[in-house]
C-alpha cells in the first residue's frame, strides 16, 4: 500500500512531527494535503523544525536524506512524506 493511502502511517508521521516540533496541536487534525512549511501551513514549521523532523525520520524509520533540497521536497506535505516513507 502506498503511504499516502495508509491512514495508520500518516497518523504515526503526524504524531512524530507534532512531538518533534513541540506544536500544541492535535496530531490527528494535521491536514494531509496542505503544506507543512510556509505561510499556508497549518503548523507554521520552519527550517529548525525541518531538521528536527529529518533527524526523527532517520531514527524512527532509518531514512537518511543528505540533500536539503530533496528533504524539503519530501516534507512538502504529509501525503508526499508518507509516500517517501512507504513508496508502494
Amino acid at each position: 500500500m502506498k503511504g499516502s493511502q495508509d491512514a495508520a502511517l500518516k497518523l504515526r508521521l503526524k504524531e512524530l512531527i507534532v512531538r518533534e516540533t513541540d506544536k500544541p496541536v492535535d496530531a490527528a487534525g494535521v491536514p494531509d494535503d496542505q503544506p507543512l512549511f510556509g505561510p499556508k501551513s497549518a503548523l507554521e514549521l520552519d527550517s529548525v523544525d525541518g531538521l528536527q523532523i529529518s533527524m526523527a525520520l532517520q531514527l524512527e524509520f532509518g531514512l537518511r536524506v543528505e540533500d536539503p533540497k530533496q528533504m524539503r521536497r519530501i516534507l512538502a506535505d504529509l501525503n508526499t512524506l508518507a509516500d517517501f516513507v512507504q513508496p508502494q
